[in-house]
Order: C-alpha cells, then structure tokens, then sequence
C-alpha cells in the first residue's frame, strides 16, 4: 500500500468552492481501481487548511489517479485558489502489514 498525505492552504475566499469541488474529486476517486481510502480534513486550528489521505493498493493505482479526468480538473480548477503550494509526502504502510487487514 502506498499512501499519500497532501497538505493544501486555500486563499480564505475560496474555502467554500474548494471544498465543493475536492468532494467531488473524493467521491471519484473512491471508485478508482485499487483506492482504498481518500479522506478530506479540515484542520482545526486553521480553517484554511486542508489533509487529504490518499491510500491506494499499489504505486501504479496511485499513479493512475493523477490521469483520472476528475483529478485533472480538481488540480487545475483549485490552483489558483492555494495561499502556498500544496505539499504532497508519500509514505510506506507499515502496520497493518497484513493486505487482508487493509
């Protein structure tokens, strides 16, 4: 499994549409081959900031996500909408280590 957390800052005048479009793009991206989770938060201390946990089964299905068409237009449409660049860092599951416990 690789997983992916991606921070996004978001101007505050644009809090309402990004997250109408990223719910969007979260429910797309629930039925991709090989997704296993894509979670939106929204951070407690700072309203204009987001977490989005993407979990998929394999470094190619989280590849193949990145050419999905809703994707795409979630990238583009938000872009101008970031206060700073989005900060994506990957990570290796280590527990659950078990595929059936995914």
């Amino acid at each position: 499994m690789i997983v992916t957390t991606v921070t996004v800052w978001v101007k505050p005048e644009n809090v309402a549409d990004f997250i109408e479009i990223t719910k969007a793009n979260h429910q797309a991206s629930l039925k991709e081959p090989g997704n296993l989770r894509f979670d939106v938060a929204r951070c407690v201390d700072d309203p204009n900031r987001f977490l989005l946990y993407e979990a998929y089964e394999s470094e190619d299905a989280a590849a193949q996500h990145k050419k999905t068409i809703h994707y795409l237009e979630w990238r583009d449409k938000v872009a101008g909408w970031m206060a700073r660049p989005r900060q994506g860092v990957k990570h290796n599951i280590l527990f659950p280590a078990d595929k059936e416990q995914w």
